[in-house]
């Protein structure tokens, strides 16, 4: 007769099929196919299968990680707005501007951004849901960048503690997506981001 010990009394459970581990390769596959099925089709023709097509996976891989097209969308550009900006840290006021335009300026010119983000923008005024992200998201990584910029100029003397953030977030953010969303010109005079961030932080100095 078999004892307790030689027979376990609680059976180890199986992991459910559908609670597998989400491949983080796997993610980032469909990350990039969303980026480039916006850019191909639009937001209103892009589809699940068509983005699990390019990314080489199932629907199921993808509605394991999203519930909709819309909750992705949402997501990446989240993702994206608030970890897509350095943190500037040249010793200078202008060199820091200087930094984030160049930066900033390779993102706005890449094609496929060029593409997205006036397309996200006319859904954005149909969809409240899309608007509120696309808000939050990009508001929240340039402020983050922006007060950061500011903080260090303010150590450093260069400009006065008492300085409007909110005005500062406007001067330092503004005009390099104006020119992305408004002028959408195919490229930047010379020197333009060398008298943008000349023009900027002496604008933040007198504030």
């Amino acid at each position: 007769m078999t004892t307790n010990a030689d027979t376990p009394q609680v059976r180890r459970r199986r992991t459910p099929a559908g609670a597998a581990v989400l491949r983080e390769e796997v993610t980032e596959a469909i990350r990039a196919a969303v980026f480039e099925e916006l850019a191909a089709v639009g937001y209103a023709r892009m589809s699940i299968e068509g983005i699990a097509r390019r990314a080489g996976v199932g629907k199921t891989a993808v509605y394991r990680r999203w519930r909709s097209k819309l909750h992705l969308v949402l997501d990446l550009v989240s993702a994206v707005a608030v970890q897509g900006l350095p943190a500037p840290d040249t010793g200078s006021l202008e060199g820091d501007l200087r930094l984030l335009y160049e930066v900033t300026s390779r993102a706005l010119r890449h094609p496929v951004a060029g593409q997205i983000i006036p397309d996200l923008q006319a859904e954005a005024a149909r969809n409240p849901d899309i608007a509120e992200a696309m808000q939050k998201a990009l508001r929240e990584g340039q402020q983050s960048v922006a007060n950061g910029i500011v903080a260090s100029a303010v150590a450093r003397g260069e400009i006065r503690e008492a300085i409007d953030k909110d005005l500062a977030l406007d001067l330092i953010s503004g005009p390099l997506y104006w020119r992305a969303v408004v002028v959408r010109g195919p490229k930047l005079p010379k020197g333009y981001l060398e008298g943008l961030a000349r023009s900027t932080a002496g604008a933040l100095r007198a504030l």
